[in-house]
């Protein structure tokens, strides 16, 4: 990532002047300076950030804090009511679908126009136009007006133009949310590419991608610059947000003041493991009740370690052994349907896997009283992992899997590394049952 900076947005601000009847909107024009006949809606103001050459930046938010506005006014397709913007270079922008289109004209007048758009030459559109059609993958269907496209066809051909503009910035808004699963994968390889040399702005609310992608992350609320740092810090203060509103009375969110590494527990295997044939081992560190975490609090975590067999602790476990996650707390209320679950993240902060107890308690429901004692134990198979470090995000909520109360969560209660391992390819890697190669003679 390079020091020159690319984008570069103070005070930035864009208001929308709402009239209480049409009319109102001609009489301002005579009236401009004696009198105010409209209110004005701020998408969002007093904006201050920076963005430099080779930085991918996310922008997260609910819908309505003003991440759309503020990317239209960066790709310069809105004019901003405050503050000022500087934009370095050609700029490929991706927002709300179909921006750009005219839906009276076919897609292929559509490629050329949008093209133009974003400054190619005439020569330059017929000379990859083929490219363009063979990315969007709608032969058929370029010669017909885009309102009669589906939101996946647009998409398509909306991403396949900005692939194919030679942009130095691309900008990314919800676009990958409509495509299927195949297009989307495409789009991701492509986007993983240009990430090598270019700059990148990417709204979703998909925070796996967006923890896998960007560097940094900007977090718009209710129109404000709420906060920005590494994806993982901003996503956790976003998530906790949006369970504090739906549950707000008693909430309370814990910080780390220092992210500092525990010391393993020393197990007696672990030299053996170590010098054996038996790579993918991975180093359990001890349970951290610092971390980052939130919830109202009607019950709280207390502990969360693996064990064996006979329910003594492994601090060094190996991928592809069955092992038990046990997650203890204590209530502070009575709770009715409670659920305790996990989930095991890479570095990036990216979901591989995870459960809870809700299924297998869904018919019979348990409740539990004020200061009960809890333990959820979990039993499976430890897929293989790559060489790199990992977290266990472990909560307890009360409700359904689409209707709860968080009572406490646990960011990285538990950190293991895995320090060597066969995987070579994709975020995980499974247990093989057989493996076999069949040769059959001509």
């Amino acid at each position: 990532m390079s020091s020159e900076v690319v984008i570069d947005a103070k005070g930035l601000g864009k208001a929308y002047l709402i009239y209480s009847k049409p009319q109102d909107r001609l009489k301002q024009m005579f009236l401009r300076g004696y009198r105010t006949l409209y209110r004005e809606y701020w998408a969002f103001q007093n904006v201050d950030f920076q963005v430099r050459r080779g930085e991918t930046v996310g922008i997260i938010g609910r819908n309505g804090s003003g991440k759309s506005t503020l990317l239209q006014v960066i790709a310069g397709t809105l004019q901003p009511s405050s503050g000022t913007i500087s934009v370095t270079g050609r700029i490929a922008p991706l927002l709300e679908l179909g921006a750009g289109f005219n839906p009276e004209f076919t897609g292929r007048e559509n490629v050329v126009l949008a093209a133009s758009v974003m400054g190619l030459s005439t020569q330059q559109i017929d000379e990859r136009f083929d490219s363009i059609l063979e990315f969007a993958g709608i032969d058929e269907f370029i010669d017909q007006p885009v309102k009669s496209y589906s939101s996946g066809m647009y998409a398509r051909l909306a991403f396949a133009v900005a692939a194919h503009v030679d942009a130095d910035i691309l900008i990314v808004d919800e676009i990958l949310a409509v495509g299927d699963a195949a297009f989307v994968q495409r789009c991701m390889r492509w986007i993983r590419k240009f990430k090598e040399t270019g700059t990148i702005l990417f709204v979703s609310h998909d925070s796996a991608a967006v923890n896998a992608l960007c560097d940094r992350v900007i977090w718009m609320d209710k129109g404000e610059l709420r906060a920005e740092g590494p994806p993982q810090d901003i996503g956790f203060l976003y998530q906790a947000a949006l369970y504090e509103e739906v549950d707000s009375e008693g909430f309370t969110i814990a910080r780390r003041q220092a992210h500092t590494k525990r010391a393993p527990v020393k197990d007696l295997r672990h030299d053996a493991i170590k010098h054996s044939d038996k790579r993918n081992l991975l180093e359990v560190f001890e349970f951290d009740s610092n971390a980052d975490s939130f919830g109202v609090g009607g019950a709280r975590i207390t502990d969360t370690h693996f064990v064996m067999a006979d329910g003594s602790d492994i601090p060094v476990v190996e991928g592809g052994e069955m092992l038990t996650l046990c997650i203890s707390g204590i209530t502070a209320r009575h709770l009715s349907s409670p659920i305790v679950g996990f989930l095991v993240r890479d570095r990036t902060g990216q979901t591989l896997f995870g459960d809870n107890t809700y299924l297998t308690y869904q018919h019979a429901a348990i409740n539990m009283d004020g200061g009960s004692k809890f333990e959820a134990r979990f039993t499976f198979q430890m897929p293989y992992l790559p060489v790199g470090d990992y977290s266990i995000a472990v909560a307890v909520a009360e409700g359904t899997q689409q209707d709860h109360v968080q009572h406490h969560w646990i960011d990285d209660a538990l950190i293991f590394q895995c320090s060597g391992s066969h995987v070579t390819q994709g975020l995980i890697g499974i247990p093989m049952s057989n493996i076999t190669l069949l040769i059959t003679p001509e």
